[in-house]
């Protein structure tokens, strides 16, 4: 069932409705994920002279966050209405060392999304799918996670004084489920997988008990997904309103490689940003312990087959992922490619990031740092052109990844005789 009471408004949003990315049978913008023709997913459809209204003026001019955005985004348009931490405008890092370390001889950028309030990019996806759903008159917010979305989903709901209830794994990492259960919601620990996990949240959606509960990657999943286009609009703005010629960008459900391939061609259309020659090239990464969008891409279908994930990278690990297939035609589309990294390469990976960049990835941009390297190596990626990779999380949140392989480099007595023995004097 749909729990939906109103919309919002056409007089503020540039949204016209929800569309089946399978079938392209159109409903109006209420709570609903799924086509009833088709069962396909949905997602938000525009009105192209009102995106096209948007100036690169107007945005410059707007806040200091996402909402600068405001409209490209299907709602948030009323700042009054709005349910957020205001993330975004996070760093684009030049990362010099880092490219000279993986062989690139063009510009990389590290797009750093751990600075957003909750220290991941699910902040921005949060903000728009929570600001619908009050306007769509829920009165509590709720999601299945890997855990960054729970964090994320907690604090907001904290910030608007809203109930939240969400749903993890019981096998995330520790500074994920503090960083979740401090926020005060309730934390519910499920015997699984995320896949499970989703499963259950699923059902839980269709219950009387659960009507008015809003969970931000099911009954609002569509307008979740948009708020994953404001990391694309941002590195193109950074980069001076154009579009890198390479991205890499990791993937769990596939979603967010998506729409930040849809934040880059919304932007030429309506003409805020310019294409390189040739159009840009969308990369994907994955962890070897849940690699089916990559698995299916090298074995030339768009057909995933389902897994049981593994591995450290758990922020990523979602074994049926739900934009799979889209992923895969945007990889294709743009002449891309997949690959994997397994736990010791994520391992050096966030090693890597952190001594070229001083920036501390969590698992997943360890992941994208190493599937970088072997994009390079193989010759899939081009090292004479610009390319961005997305860091989306903390590595505070994943501190056991790396705890056993750094530490003291010297442990020395408190004295000048103990720091000559260890060779710090000559």
């Amino acid at each position: 069932m749909t729990s939906a009471v109103s919309s919002p408004s056409a007089t503020t949003s540039p949204a016209r409705g929800l569309v089946c990315r399978a079938c392209g049978a159109e409903y109006p913008l209420v709570a609903q994920h799924a086509c009833y023709e088709c069962f396909g997913p949905l997602e938000v459809a525009y009105d192209q002279a009102a995106l096209a209204r948007v100036t690169r003026a107007q945005i410059e001019a707007g806040p200091q966050n996402i909402w600068r955005y405001a409209g490209l985004l299907p709602a948030g348009q009323d700042p009054a209405g709005r349910v957020t931490l205001d993330p975004g405008l996070t760093p684009l890092i030049d990362a010099p060392a880092l490219a000279a370390a993986v062989g690139l001889r063009a510009p990389l950028y590290v797009k750093d999304d751990s600075a957003n309030p909750t220290h991941s990019f699910k902040d921005r996806v949060v903000s728009v799918a929570l600001t619908a759903a009050r306007g769509l008159g829920f009165t509590r917010f709720a999601c299945a996670s890997t855990g960054n979305l729970a964090n994320s989903v907690a604090a907001h709901a904290a910030r608007a004084g809203v109930p939240s209830i969400v749903f993890i794994p019981d096998d995330l990492e520790p500074g994920k489920i503090i960083t979740t259960a401090v926020y005060g919601g309730e934390l519910v620990a499920i015997e699984g997988s995320y896949d499970d996990v989703n499963r259950l949240c699923g059902e839980l959606v269709e219950t009387d008990e659960f009507e008015d509960t809003a969970f931000v990657n099911v009954n609002v999943r569509p307008f979740y997904a948009e708020g994953s286009k404001t990391l694309g609009y941002e590195v193109a703005e950074q980069l001076g309103w154009r579009i890198p010629a390479q991205v890499v960008i990791p993937m769990a459900s596939g979603e967010l490689l998506t729409k930040v391939d849809k934040a880059f061609s919304e932007l030429v259309e309506i003409g805020l940003a310019t294409a390189p020659e040739g159009g840009w090239t969308v990369f994907g990464a994955q962890s070897a312990g849940c690699n089916p969008i990559a698995t299916a891409l090298q074995g030339g279908t768009d057909e995933i087959v389902p897994v049981r994930p593994t591995g450290i990278a758990k922020s990523l690990n979602i074994g049926d992922p739900a934009a799979g297939a889209y992923a895969i035609e945007a990889v294709k589309r743009t002449g891309g490619w997949m690959d994997y990294a397994d736990d010791d390469e994520i391992r050096a990976g966030i090693r890597l990031l952190a001594e070229t960049t001083g920036v501390f990835a969590e698992t997943a941009g360890g992941t994208t740092v190493a599937v970088l390297k072997k994009l390079v190596a193989s010759g899939k990626l081009d090292p004479e052109k610009e390319t961005v990779v997305l860091n989306t999380g903390e590595g505070l949140k994943t501190l056991d990844a790396v705890a056993e392989l750094v530490g003291p480099t010297h442990r020395i007595k408190p004295s000048l005789r103990g720091a000559r023995e260890a060779g710090l004097l000559g």
